[in-house]
């Protein structure tokens, strides 16, 4: 058992005591008593509130089962579950027309458009390189993926493809077609760049001269009198065109063009929830930890490479000349977002006056704002925002009324940081039913200092299964995807947050791009993201970013929400209510099995390394061995899924059983390779993680909203408990 320290009337597991006290509040001209002080002052005034607005939940969710069973066997009467809902408070009112009223905020957020990357902030590593994505060379990105076909000669090879390298340059030099045009021809056409009186032209193969259509879009450059770097913008992005004739790949290019660098991931959210496995006082430890390097800027990972040993850190700021000889300065990291838990969970990690778990989410609020103060004040000031505001987002609200208490926790962060007010700003993420019907209300609750709103179609799903679980089996998982409930979901989104005036104030958010090595798929189809008026959507990679990058080249998003504001047609609320069920049109013996396997192995693969690791999202292999990002979202899916047609007597438990032994086979033979897996199929009654999945399945009905995580964190604990016990 871990070692505590009282403090202030709480007792705080000594691990993450030590990591505040001598390692985070010392910078921050905050005192380590004074920090605990504020957290049981916070903690007594709120703590009961936030018990109460999940009673609240459950009360719902409650009314709305037994609704359902008294409608069994009878059609579906819309109006009459409309008042119902309405009833219950589940369903609110509009109220008037307003616009948000957020100020500070950073141009990343409010003006510009470009991809938002999703990472854990549990990994050092993996922060570093999301932070430092901000700039990525979109030649390596097609070089590496499979955006570029390997036909035909063009293979990734670890050595230089130049047969692939030359179809690199002919897919760079299409994309520049698009970003920056010239004048006359083509990019790929151009023999060399150069700069005359701060303007930049272009000689082309057949002797031709000429400049780019849009002269104003050449914003920068390095090198003179040999140009070495060229700047250009477009959308409110930046292109580099890197000119070196005597690199390799520049050498084989008629202009010297060895890279064309655009800047992608503007924004990144540092995931403290669904991408993590923190369960304990360590693990909170280790997650501030790396959120306090991050906002000092001294945070640095080191690891094996290619044979040697590589010390990454945080990028320097880009420094280039203006066209007129002036100093140009632009941000060389991604502004960074901080994702804090919702409200259901509560953590030991710190024990109240009278002996009980805090809520997470107000531990999790005063760590980020004391984390914050690096960047608000002293020698760091302004390394992320330079509008003087520190971001976090808040997952899994339910409705205006938790929107509201978030609110007013904020307040108290501030007061006893002595912020001024507003200073923290709330991203809320639209990923729960009750949020999405009554989403007007939700911005509303927070209008003086919200900056996104996002669609999460993952947690919404799952929401979507459990509060209907009572009402019938629901459609299969790829049917979900186009129910009417979940495309009035995207539309609204946007809808609402162009009527509330978050185009050149906010976010208005696109989910997560889910296979990571499919990046041909996703150049071809994630274009929809800012064609549907979304000035940010999540990609789960660097490489990703770069390439949905050019998807804001193409469209001009803040036009397209102009377009859209002004459109007539708008998506109706009550199509939210729309049930997702199989109407008695159950799935034949061979669908069901599919659905039951996919599922399953889903399940399995993602809580083998959750439970037994503590990697809170992993690149899942699927049935065809199609790497899946699998988290806590995609988890709830699955897991309630299954509840739900095993409740509805689609399936049986034997069934299920026999499904889950069989795929936790496949699981381990998907992660042979791997030496600290432990093979779940040998002795499933043992094992933590196969546990834990039969607990998701099982009991999936009972989790509230079918939340996956108090179910995994305490296997995760007895996990831990045993491998500490053998000494492993």
């Amino acid at each position: 058992m871990s070692q505590r320290i009282a403090v202030a009337g709480l007792s705080v597991e000594k691990t993450l005591h030590d990591v505040l006290v001598r390692e985070i509040i010392p910078g921050t001209g905050l005192e380590g008593e004074a920090f605990f002080r504020a957290l049981a002052s916070i903690v007594a005034a709120l703590g009961p509130e936030n018990r109460s607005l999940l009673a609240k939940r459950d009360a719902m969710q409650a009314a709305i089962n037994v609704w359902h069973r008294q409608c069994a066997g009878k059609p579906h009467d819309a109006a009459a579950y409309q008042c119902f809902l309405s009833g219950i408070g589940y369903l609110l009112p509009e109220g008037p027309d307003f616009t948000i009223e957020t100020s500070g905020v950073d141009p990343e957020i409010a003006t510009m458009a470009g991809p938002q990357l999703v990472v854990p902030v549990t990994n050092a590593r993996y922060a570093i390189n999301a932070a430092n994505a901000r700039w990525g060379s979109l030649f390596d990105a097609l070089y590496g993926s499979d955006a570029i076909p390997e036909t035909n000669g063009a293979a990734r090879t670890l050595a230089y493809n130049p047969v692939r390298g030359a179809r690199v340059m002919a897919y760079g030099a299409s994309f520049l077609d698009t970003a920056a045009p010239l004048a006359h021809g083509s990019h790929g056409a151009v023999m060399g760049y150069d700069l005359a009186d701060g303007v930049l032209t272009a000689t082309l193969t057949d002797g031709t001269v000429t400049g780019l259509a849009r002269p104003e879009q050449f914003v920068g450059y390095r090198g003179a009198p040999e140009l070495e770097t060229v700047l250009l913008r477009n959308h409110g992005l930046h292109v580099e065109l890197h000119i070196d004739r005597h690199h390799p790949v520049g050498a084989t290019h008629p202009a010297g063009l060895r890279d064309v660098v655009l800047e992608a991931a503007i924004t990144t959210i540092l995931d403290g929830e669904d991408s993590v496995a923190v369960v304990d006082g360590p693990d909170k430890a280790g997650a501030y930890r790396n959120l306090a390097g991050l906002f000092r800027g001294d945070l640095t990972a080191t690891f094996a490479k290619a044979g040697r040993t590589v010390t990454r850190g945080l990028a320097a700021d880009r420094r280039y000349t203006a066209p007129d000889g002036g100093a140009l300065t632009l941000p060389g990291r991604s502004l960074l977002l901080v994702r804090n838990v919702g409200l259901l969970m509560t953590t030991d990690a710190v024990l109240d006056a009278a002996g009980q778990e805090i809520p997470e989410g107000i531990l999790d609020a005063l760590v980020t704002g004391l984390v914050g103060l690096y960047d608000l004040r002293g020698p760091a000031a302004g390394r992320n925002s330079r509008a003087g505001s520190l971001y976090i987002v808040k997952p899994k609200l339910h409705g205006p009324d938790e929107v509201a208490f978030t609110c007013r926790l904020f307040d108290r962060v501030e007061d006893a940081l002595g912020l001024a007010r507003h200073t923290l700003k709330i991203g809320v993420m639209d990923e729960e039913r009750r949020t999405s019907l009554n989403l007007k209300e939700c911005v509303r609750a927070a209008k003086e200092r919200i900056i996104f709103i996002n669609t999460g179609f993952l947690d919404r799903t799952g929401d979507e299964i459990h509060t209907v679980m009572e009402a019938g089996p629901v459609v299969g998982k790829a049917a979900m995807r186009t129910q009417p409930w979940m495309l009035a979901y995207e539309d609204r989104n946007v809808e609402v947050g162009l009527a509330c005036g978050f185009s050149g104030r906010g976010q208005i958010g696109k989910g997560m791009w889910a296979k990571p090595d499919r990046m041909a798929e996703m150049v071809a189809t994630k274009i929809a993201h800012p064609r549907a008026g979304a000035n940010c959507a999540w990609v789960p990679s660097p490489t990703a970013a770069i390439l949905h990058a050019m998807h804001y080249h193409a469209v001009d998003v803040f036009a397209r929400q102009r377009e859209l504001a002004a459109a007539p047609e708008k998506a109706d609320r009550y199509d939210l209510l729309r049930l997702p069920l199989l109407d008695g049109l159950g799935p034949t013996p061979r669908a069901l099995a599919r659905e039951l396997d996919a599922n399953a192995q889903s399940i399995l693969g993602y809580v083998s390394r959750w439970v037994d690791q503590g990697i809170g999202c992993s690149k899942v292999p699927d049935l065809d061995e199609v790497g899946l990002m699998e988290d806590l979202a995609t988890l709830r899916i699955a897991s309630q899924h299954i509840a739900n047609w095993l409740r509805h007597g689609l399936c049986t438990e034997e069934q299920v059983r026999a499904t889950l032994l069989r795929m936790a086979a496949v699981v381990d033979r998907q992660n042979a390779a791997d030496p600290a897996y432990r093979p779940m199929a040998e002795a499933p009654e043992t094992s933590q993680a196969f546990q834990a999945a039969c607990d998701l399945v099982f009991t999936g009905c009972q989790q509230p909203n079918g939340y996956t995580e108090p179910i995994l964190h305490a296997r995760r604990r007895q996990a831990k408990a045993l491998t500490s016990a053998s000494g492993d």
